[in-house]
């Protein structure tokens, strides 16, 4: 669940409190000439970039969401490739042109995801800039209330006061810094957690992985658990960081930049973006779009996401077939 606190001019994200006979928000369909529509006139580009941009069937409508998905819930207006640009989005600049990525806290091994990995797919995904991983801040460091959860009876750090402290580690060539941690998260005493919370105006953000692995809720943690835990991580911090550039939740397809009310919800939204979201991405990036899918690749493949793999690759094919 999205909150704004106009006084001190962020965003919270958090599953809402979901109770019986709640009102459900009307879902609106769109068919492929009102999604192209939305994705603005491409007629001018060049071949590649017409072909990056446009409804082909790379990606799928959005589904009709239940009651408990973000879109059952919540309703939003969505944003169009010309609304972004008549919304004059904070871009990247001459000298804040850098990406970072702050890790605040204890990472355990086999528990957190690798940080690496995570910077490595931070710099695919927003290829050509550059991301940097500043070093671990230690848990005695950090300038946050600390309680205990009366649900969990895990520990937790009040992130509003996170929040006030990122903009003072904030690097002088930075476009905007992510803290990432893997302690749980609240931002007023009345609420159960939050999974992050951000200052646009500040462009910093911190966001928690705690209850992105299975062993939150006692689930058996195996096989396959290091990159279910890698994948969501991912997801995560590309998508708010999309919400950096000045990028909305997406409700025109299943994309990346999709809201999600709940972790099913979020593990089902695709990794990639969707060719309207990508249109707003090279807006303020600028890439070359088969470069980019070549960068991902490498990533995919050496981390045994195969279908991500091959719709990268597919899609590069199409996109040089096109040049």
């Amino acid at each position: 669940m999205r909150w704004t606190f106009p006084h001190m001019r962020v965003v919270v994200w958090a599953l809402p409190l979901l109770v019986a006979g709640v009102a459900m928000a009307q879902f609106r369909a769109f068919t492929k000439e009102q999604r192209q529509a939305a994705t603005g006139p491409i007629s001018g580009l060049k071949p590649d970039l017409r072909r990056a941009f446009s409804d082909v069937g790379q990606s799928e409508p959005k589904k009709e969401p239940s009651g408990l998905d973000w879109l059952g819930s919540h309703e939003e207006p969505g944003q169009t490739f010309e609304q972004y640009i008549s919304s004059r989005p904070n871009l990247p600049g001459s000298v804040r042109r850098k990406l970072y990525v702050l890790p605040v806290g204890k990472f355990e091994k086999g528990i957190a995801p690798d940080l690496e990995k995570l910077k490595e797919y931070t710099a695919a995904y927003y290829h050509p800039m550059v991301v940097e991983m500043l070093p671990v801040v230690e848990d005695a460091e950090v300038p946050a209330k600390v309680r205990e959860n009366v649900l969990t009876g895990k520990k937790q750090w009040l992130s509003t006061d996170i929040l006030r402290w990122l903009p003072k580690k904030l690097p002088a060539d930075a476009y905007a810094m992510i803290a990432v941690t893997m302690t749980d998260l609240y931002p007023d005493e009345a609420w159960n957690f939050v999974f992050g919370q951000a200052s646009f105006k500040d462009r910093v953000g911190v966001f928690s992985f705690a209850r992105y692995h299975p062993s939150w809720d006692d689930e058996a943690s195996g096989e396959g658990t290091g990159k279910l835990v890698l994948g969501r991580a991912a997801k995560v911090l590309t998508h708010e960081m999309g919400h950096m550039f000045g990028i909305r939740h997406c409700i025109y397809y299943e994309c990346n930049m999709n809201g999600a009310n709940h972790l099913a919800e979020a593990d089902a939204a695709p990794m990639h973006l969707c060719p309207m979201c990508l249109r707003k991405m090279y807006h303020a990036v600028r890439f070359d779009p088969a470069e980019r899918y070549d960068t991902l690749s490498t990533f995919y493949g050496q981390n045994g996401f195969e279908a991500e793999e091959k719709w990268v690759d597919k899609e590069a094919a199409a996109i040089r077939e096109a040049k």
